[in-house]
């Protein structure tokens, strides 16, 4: 059976139109609720959010859905979505769930799952939901409806487990860091954890007034924390996206510096104390080619996985790695969480800063990347990918490419798109790659 609802990464859509509706979350909760009823013990979700102004609707109807089931709900407000992953595991609790559409912007929202060893659902669990969802869940008993309660020290909480993935002797004393919360879940959290580790701080997008979470700001808009670093005369600047689960870094320069270069750095970091598992990182097709070629260089190697965090995260467990990520900034570090923590791995790219005793620009720059170049498609309905004279430009491109780079070619699993990725050491070849596989599927949809 099809998906009809979740993605790849949860549920996600624009708000009350079409798909992403009270009315679905009521249902999700009731759903999943039901799913995760095991045992005979008195049952319980975590229920975060990001600060979009859809956020209150759905965490009301997701709040109605779980207790209609015969579970008990804990609010957090506004934390990142590790933080969820976390507290779903501190609270004991039988399921987690982030109300976020990540970097989209705020019109968006989605519901992401976690289960009770916090890690996202399984493709077995989801389907399952979804049949509960079609054909209705359970209601209990009056006597046996759901509490509803809010937590205050959630976020304390979080902070606290975030400062535990550094070395208890490192201080930021020296820094003078600029930290982009996105107007997002982390704009109280992340502030507060980096200033008590000492460091002096620039903060910007972290006045969210509902409608404003990645506008202009945050690890998909790069030109603001650029800025601000080079006016301020900062050593560093720190992106993160809406719920938190990315980072993005900028040099001292205003240089970008991307998820494949975070690998590289902790996992080179890792491996020179010993404490790197696995061999190497797992990251997806989309990592840049020339991480893969540092990585060999060190005698480590780089394991790539179809595109979302969730499979990243699935070939870490497999393989016993404990560093995995995406180009685009999840950075999943499993010795201290169990998804993509933005934060935490903020804290070990400061951490590597002070002990080199370098500026970022030397540090953070540890390869060239291959000319890459992503291209997307927006398409209106059908599937352009089975139309023949794509197939017939996607071939070709392969064999000119043989040996000497890499095409991904995918649909988005949350938005009708096409993405076209090319790279390799001629950037003229990359280039012309991809426009001619980007006409033929724009003249098919």
């Amino acid at each position: 059976m099809g998906r009809q609802y979740f993605g790849t990464d949860g549920i996600r859509g624009r708000t009350n139109a079409g798909t992403l509706t009270a009315e679905l979350a009521m249902r999700v909760g009731q759903a999943a609720g039901a799913h995760f009823l095991r045992g005979d013990h008195r049952h319980r979700v975590v229920v975060g959010k990001d600060t979009r102004l859809s956020g209150y609707m759905m965490e009301s109807a997701l709040v109605a859905g779980f207790t209609s089931v015969g579970m008990d709900v804990v609010m957090t407000g506004p934390l990142p979505t590790p933080a969820i992953a976390m507290l779903t595991r501190e609270l004991r609790a039988d399921l987690g769930v982030m109300i976020s559409a990540s970097h989209n912007p705020f019109e968006d929202n989605g519901i992401k799952l976690f289960g009770p060893d916090g890690y996202k659902l399984s493709d077995a669990d989801e389907l399952a939901i979804e049949a509960l969802m079609a054909e209705g869940a359970a209601l209990v008993d009056a006597r046996e409806v759901g509490r509803a309660r809010r937590i205050d020290d959630a976020p304390g909480r979080y902070i606290h487990a975030a400062k535990q993935s550094i070395p208890a002797d490192v201080r930021f004393d020296r820094l003078k860091v600029v930290l982009d919360c996105a107007h997002g879940a982390a704009y109280q959290v992340a502030p507060a954890a980096i200033w008590e580790l000492g460091a002096k701080l620039v903060i910007i997008g972290n006045a969210p007034d509902g409608t404003n979470i990645n506008a202009g700001v945050g690890s998909t808009a790069l030109e603001a924390v650029k800025a601000k670093v080079v006016e301020t005369g900062a050593d560093i600047g720190l992106a993160l996206d809406g719920d938190a689960d990315r980072l993005i870094v900028v040099d001292e320069t205003g240089a970008t510096v991307d998820g494949d270069q975070l690998m590289a750095l902790i996992a080179r970091e890792l491996a020179a104390t010993g404490q790197l598992r696995g061999g190497g990182v797992v990251a997806t097709v989309m990592s840049n080619l020339g991480l893969e070629r540092y990585l060999s260089g060190l005698g480590l190697k780089l394991e790539r996985t179809k595109v979302g965090d969730r499979y990243v995260l699935e070939r870490m467990r497999e393989g016993g790695f404990n560093v995995g990520g995406e180009q685009s900034g999840h950075m999943i570090l499993a010795d201290h969480g169990t998804t993509g923590d933005g934060l935490v791995a903020a804290l070990q790219v400061l951490a590597a800063l002070v002990r080199s005793g370098t500026k970022a620009s030397d540090l953070l720059h540890l390869f060239d990347p291959v000319p890459q170049r992503l291209k997307n498609v927006r398409y209106a309905d059908g599937s352009p990918l089975e139309n023949a004279a794509v197939k017939a430009a996607i071939a070709e491109a392969e064999a000119e490419l043989a040996g000497q780079g890499r095409l991904v070619i995918r649909a988005s699993g949350t938005e009708p798109l096409i993405r076209v990725m090319a790279e390799g050491d001629d950037a003229a070849q990359v280039d012309r790659v991809v426009d001619t596989i980007c006409a033929a599927v724009a003249a098919a949809a």
